[in-house]
């Protein structure tokens, strides 16, 4: 493989020279009270604090994250609409803990339900959502547990939408941050719904549950969830500077608890980590050589933009190398892998990510073909 030593500017673009990034010091992460925590990076998935953070754990109303994606999901494909008119059942209505008090035999809109959902933690509308996405809250359970495997949510398993206890009702810290981060990413035009601080329904205004909403002006999400038997959970998000954090606690004390120790784990997150954006989608990184082509090189690059989590203090210069097929052969379709490019330096590699053809190269004529393996046939030959 042949393998092009380059460095990352402050801009990001590649350089010739390669700058050794000045150590950066990170004090350990606070330790929280909850039986499980973490913090997880939004954008690119990747955890910077976590404590028991796969142990099965009762999830409490943080179950209605699940329900929410879900009516999200069917929103983004048509089926469902928020304008649509449901109809109350008698085992919606008849729901106990947080409710949204709708009444059975009553059309709510969908956009008032999932209001009514997550700002609200209705258990009414959870399962009138339910039973209007898939017939019956037995039947929506099913599709609960389906998405979590889609979603990779390896640690969970859902009997109802609602989070009442259940034997058999189980989610982790980890499952329920990247369900937080599909709901930021897979469905931004509805996130702003988590951000709200109240919502009345049936001249009944309730505020949204959780604390951070109104002491960080940069939390914008996400929910809350409380059972004896889960104790004080909470899913939080914020964005500062560019960089969007995740924080869920599960098994605080009380309500003040699951606030303190979610601000916590984003202060930390915050302080010491950021979000960069190392090459934009479509940015060439290099023209490589093709053989039996129509053209004699063809750009590679990126078919995404490419971010990546590390430490404030980090050199404004990072080494990066980048590996690319030995031989490239026509014809070349738009998005083939040509090779990889590893950013960081050895121990301590930041992101290994695949380079792309950015452009089509067809195949040659006949004798371009043959004059090309010719030489291909002595290169390798020598």
């Amino acid at each position: 493989m042949k393998t092009l030593l380059v460095t990352l500017s402050l801009l990001f673009s590649l350089v010739s020279n390669v700058v050794t990034a000045a150590p950066s010091l990170i004090p350990a992460p606070p330790q929280l009270s909850a039986s499980s925590y973490i913090l997880m990076d939004a954008f690119t998935g990747d955890i910077l604090v976590e404590n028991n953070a796969d142990e099965a754990l009762p999830p409490a109303s943080l179950t209605k994250l699940m329900t929410a994606y879900i009516v999200e999901y069917e929103l983004a494909r048509g089926n469902l609409s928020f304008s649509d008119m449901v109809t109350v059942s008698e085992k919606a209505w008849r729901m106990e803990g947080s409710r949204m008090f709708i009444r059975e035999g009553t059309q709510v809109s969908l956009e008032d339900l999932m209001r009514g959902i997550i700002i609200q933690s209705g258990n009414d509308a959870s399962v009138a959502a339910a039973e209007y996405v898939a017939g019956s809250e037995a039947a929506f359970t099913d599709l609960m547990n389906q998405h979590a495997q889609l979603l990779g949510m390896t640690n969970s398993h859902f009997k109802n939408a609602t989070g009442f206890p259940a034997e058999g009702h189980y989610s982790s810290a980890h499952d329920l941050a990247k369900l937080s981060r599909a709901t930021i990413l897979q469905f931004p035009e509805n996130y702003t719904m988590y951000a709200e601080k109240e919502f009345t329904y049936n001249n009944i205004r309730q505020p949204n549950r959780n604390r951070l909403l109104w002491r960080d002006k940069t939390v914008d999400g996400l929910k809350t969830g409380h059972t004896e038997e889960a104790g004080y959970c909470l899913a939080a998000s914020a964005v500062r500077n560019g960089t969007r954090l995740i924080a869920v606690v599960m098994g605080t004390k009380s309500d003040a608890a699951r606030a303190a120790e979610a601000q916590k784990l984003l202060n930390y997150g915050f302080r010491y980590y950021e979000t960069r954006k190392l090459y934009s989608r479509g940015q060439v990184v290099n023209n490589a050589k093709v053989w039996g082509g129509s053209q004699a090189t063809v750009k590679v690059g990126f078919a995404d933009d490419v971010l990546v989590t590390m430490p404030r203090q980090q050199g404004d210069s990072i080494p990066a190398s980048l590996d690319m097929q030995k031989e490239i052969v026509a014809p070349i379709a738009v998005g083939d892998v040509l090779g990889t490019i590893i950013v960081g330096s050895e121990g301590n590699v930041l992101l290994e990510q695949q380079v792309v053809a950015l452009e089509a190269v067809e195949e040659g004529g006949f004798f371009k073909r043959l004059f090309d393996k010719i030489k291909l046939f002595f290169m390798n030959l020598f």
